[in-house]
């Protein structure tokens, strides 16, 4: 999986892109079927912003922003969004119906 760190108004340091990357590890713990990830960090007045884009398996993209008042808390809430959906995403894929042999078992 590649991660790519961006910012348009925003200096993106090599400790927030560890951090970053170190956020998205636990990601990848939970569904290791992405092919890359776009994080853009802005900051806007006071607030500071966090948006990712995931690109799973099969064509499906996943989005998430978050908004705080610190750079490394919106990465931090960005990264608990995401863990969230992935955890769905990966909910639907499984198939929770009992398999054929189990039921064939029961019904001889």
């Amino acid at each position: 999986m590649q991660i790519n760190v961006s910012g348009p108004k925003v200096d993106v340091t090599p400790a927030l892109r560890s951090y970053v990357e170190s956020k998205f590890e636990r990601i990848l713990r939970h569904f290791d079927h992405l092919h890359d990830v776009g994080v853009q960090l802005s900051v806007e007045k006071l607030v500071h912003r966090a948006d990712a884009t995931l690109h799973a398996a099969a064509g499906k993209i996943i989005h998430a922003e978050a908004t705080a008042d610190d750079m490394y808390a919106a990465i931090d809430a960005l990264a608990d969004k995401l863990d969230g959906q992935i955890r769905k995403h990966k909910e639907k894929l499984t198939d929770h119906r009992k398999s054929e042999a189990q039921r064939a078992d029961r019904a001889a």
